[in-house]
């Protein structure tokens, strides 16, 4: 469907255009061909369920109902409700509307209806955006109650995302991430798009969860990873060193002498598993 067919409902988000807040995170794009080629990432949309969390006044709500999504959109801040309201008249039956924090659902919940899993497509608010990737991807069971996640964050957090053993991004985001999931960063996006204007870059990362990652405790692998990429420069054997050092990390054959961003995937769910 050609974005041009949700050009005349600018006059739907342009009152509201000045009213970001930065205290939340807010950094709103408002190009509709920049929020249509993030819809484009997530995948066919016909006939599909989206999530979007923090949509504002909705340049990417639009986008997405656009392309013919059903979104359920989670807003905290009430002075979007009525422009979305707007929008869910434009668009009969396709866009539920659910005020609250977006931390505090059961998101698993929402959709046990029957239908089929959703895409969860959105711009992130900057300050919750690193939490509430991580409790999607820690969720429990496994596979986790959505399809994909086409997501937006600060170029340095997306780089962390998709890092790999040995690079300066590697940590504990890298670590958790690359366990359940493969990402890859699609596109940046520069700071002035953006109303109001960041003082970073963004990158649009998609990211698809591993239907079979190796078994480990969710838990257990979070606590590895606070503990080794908290101290980083340290040697395992001293960073570990609560959680067992040398004696642990001898039980699956590591050197103490190691550092962190040394170790892969395999490794520290090794190390996971016997801790």
């Amino acid at each position: 469907m050609a974005i041009d067919c949700i050009l005349p409902l600018r006059s739907v988000i342009k009152p509201y255009r000045s009213m970001a807040k930065k205290s939340l995170g807010q950094h709103f794009l408002f190009d509709l061909n920049l929020t249509a080629k993030i819809a484009r990432q997530a995948g066919e949309l016909k006939g599909k369920q989206i999530l979007e969390v923090g949509p504002g006044p909705g340049g990417l709500t639009l986008a997405l109902l656009a392309y013919g999504a059903c979104v359920t959109a989670i807003e905290q801040d009430e002075r979007w409700l009525p422009p979305l309201q707007e929008m869910a008249t434009v668009y009969p039956g396709r866009l539920r509307i659910i005020s609250g924090d977006a931390l505090a659902f059961n998101y698993a919940k929402i959709f046990n209806s029957g239908i089929e899993k959703p895409k969860i497509v959105a711009n992130l608010p900057y300050n919750i955006g690193t939490k509430l990737f991580l409790n999607w991807l820690l969720c429990s069971p496994w596979p986790p109650f959505y399809e994909s996640m086409t997501l937006m964050f600060q170029r340095e957090v997306a780089e962390r995302i998709i890092a790999k053993p040995g690079s300066p991004a590697y940590g504990r985001l890298g670590v958790l991430s690359g366990w359940r999931t493969r990402a890859r960063i699609v596109f940046n996006i520069l700071p002035w798009a953006f109303i109001p204007s960041p003082k970073v870059i963004s990158s649009v990362v998609h990211i698809m969860p591993k239907a079979n990652p190796l078994t480990c405790s969710a838990y257990a692998l979070e606590q590895l990873t606070q503990a080794a990429f908290g101290q980083r420069r340290k040697m395992l054997r001293q960073s570990l060193k609560k959680l067992g050092g040398e004696t642990l990390l001898a039980k699956v054959g590591i050197n103490g002498q190691r550092r962190a961003e040394t170790l892969d995937i395999r490794e520290f769910t090794a190390l996971a598993n016997v801790l």
